[in-house]
């Protein structure tokens, strides 16, 4: 309590923080807007379908996690940030590609601007064929919500354009609104807004578990997640300090260097962007769902079905948490991007060439090559069990919750199918901010949440 009131008594740290607070509720606001074109009535029956099962199967229920909501509304932010995420990946996959973005990375601020500016274009790029996907997919397949027909799009084609308009645009609006949280408000802007996401579908998983196994259902759920969160506090402040040493120097009169320090590695270097990143990608499937022929006559006539049986069978191999297939897709591309992110977050040439310049020197190890080698490989040591303690934690508590709430590979299992991923996320970003608020109040000589 003594550090909260330290918080609100800082002016700058409590403007901050109540700017922040201001965005996420007007993000929440604009989850509930339906955008324009879309009818309010089909949008209160497809969020009943939703409550009835449990929060909707594979892919609904996937893209309505990553938009807080936003996608049973057909709200103007149905999106999310998620085009942007993908974005930011295709960007950084492309630097190690392209010389030209390779040099605006050395340029700094300048080359950062130019980057941000691009990953801007093709995040709105994204989002306009992921929105038409999107409603394309409802359009022509009625009933592809849980075999109901629901008449999201009346009135023709003028509403579908307005729609996937409306839903771009509200894209590119939390773009700004994340921007401007990370310009005026704590923490990354990204984060913050995926974080507002995932933590909103909490309470109804924990109504949905009440609902089918009891208080006892709710208690060992609410066990579960204090261990997983200090489990994933413990990893995350986990680190590897790698002695340093710089010689001294007299320059003039004055004697220069002769001090020890250290290079601090976390274990999760990455923190919960592999996870996000991994997330986003398994998203892609949605755009290829959404243009494939479907039987729009209805479940029993035959129709186009070879469309309906590749949406089924993606549906039920990538977003089902009990699913061999999720399980080792899923995994395979967090370590993955765990190291991806890891091996641009922290370069051992670099790091090398700066200690060689700056006279420092790692004891027993000699500088340039050696050092490059010896912090290579102690970044991929401690990158490994980093990796896969995030991949455990995104994929065995999704699986269990799910065989423990039911359902099989669909309805009611789908909501708890990412609650591994929620409490990533969810202890992560708020790690971040408590890190950010406490070098704040340390710099006022103010005690932060964060004991050392």
């Amino acid at each position: 309590m003594s550090t909260l009131r330290n918080v609100f008594r800082t002016p700058e740290l409590r403007n901050k923080i109540l700017f922040t607070l201001m965005i996420i509720v007007l993000y929440r606001v604009g989850v509930q807007i339906p955008a324009p074109g879309v009818s309010l009535d089909a949008v209160e029956q497809l969020r009943n379908q939703f409550d009835q099962e449990g929060g909707g199967g594979g892919i609904f229920g996937y893209l309505n996690l990553f938009s807080g909501g936003g996608f049973e509304s057909m709200s103007l932010f149905a999106l999310g940030i998620l085009p942007y995420i993908t974005s930011s990946i295709i960007i950084q996959i492309l630097t190690v590609a392209i010389p030209k973005l390779e040099q605006w990375q050395a340029e700094g601020a300048t080359g950062q601007r130019k980057i941000t500016q691009w990953t801007r274009y093709i995040a709105i790029i994204l989002a306009l064929v992921q929105s038409s996907g999107i409603v394309f997919l409802v359009n022509r397949n009625p009933a592809g919500f849980f075999g109901v027909a629901i008449d999201l799009f009346p009135q023709g084609g003028f509403n579908l354009i307005l729609a996937v308009m409306c839903m771009t645009t509200g894209t590119a609006v939390l773009m700004w609104l994340g921007e401007m949280i990370s310009q005026k408000g704590i923490g990354n802007g990204m984060s913050i807004l995926i974080f507002a996401s995932v933590v909103s579908t909490l309470p109804s998983v924990g109504i949905q578990i009440q609902a089918l196994r009891g208080w006892i259902g709710i208690v060992i759920g609410l066990l579960l997640l204090i261990m997983l969160t200090a489990g994933i506090v413990f990893v995350e402040q986990g680190q590897r300090r790698i002695p340093v040493n710089f010689a001294k120097r007299v320059v003039g009169r004055r004697q220069y260097g002769g001090n020890n320090t250290y290079i601090p590695l976390k274990v999760n270097q990455a923190g919960v962007i592999p996870v996000i990143f991994a997330s986003s990608l398994l998203s892609l499937p949605t755009l290829l769902t959404g243009v494939l022929p479907t039987n729009s006559t209805g479940p029993t006539d035959p129709g186009d079905a070879w469309g309906d049986d590749i949406r089924n069978f993606i549906n039920s191999n990538l977003f089902q948490p009990d699913n061999l297939g999720y399980i080792l897709i899923f995994g395979l591309l967090i370590v993955g991007f765990a190291y991806f992110y890891n091996s641009i977050a922290f370069d051992p040439v670099k790091r090398a060439d700066e200690l060689r310049k700056s006279g420092g020197f790692v004891p027993g190890i000699r500088p340039g090559p050696q050092t490059e080698r010896h912090l290579g490989k102690i970044l991929n040591r401690i990158t490994f069990p980093g990796a896969l303690f995030l991949a455990a934690i995104a994929l065995i508590p999704s699986a269990a919750l799910a065989r423990f709430v039911g359902g099989g590979v669909g309805g009611s299992a789908s909501i708890t199918a990412f609650s591994g991923v929620s409490i990533l996320i969810g202890v992560g970003v708020s790690l971040e901010v408590m890190k950010q608020i406490d070098s704040q109040l340390m710099s006022r000589n103010y005690e932060g949440f964060l004991k050392k």
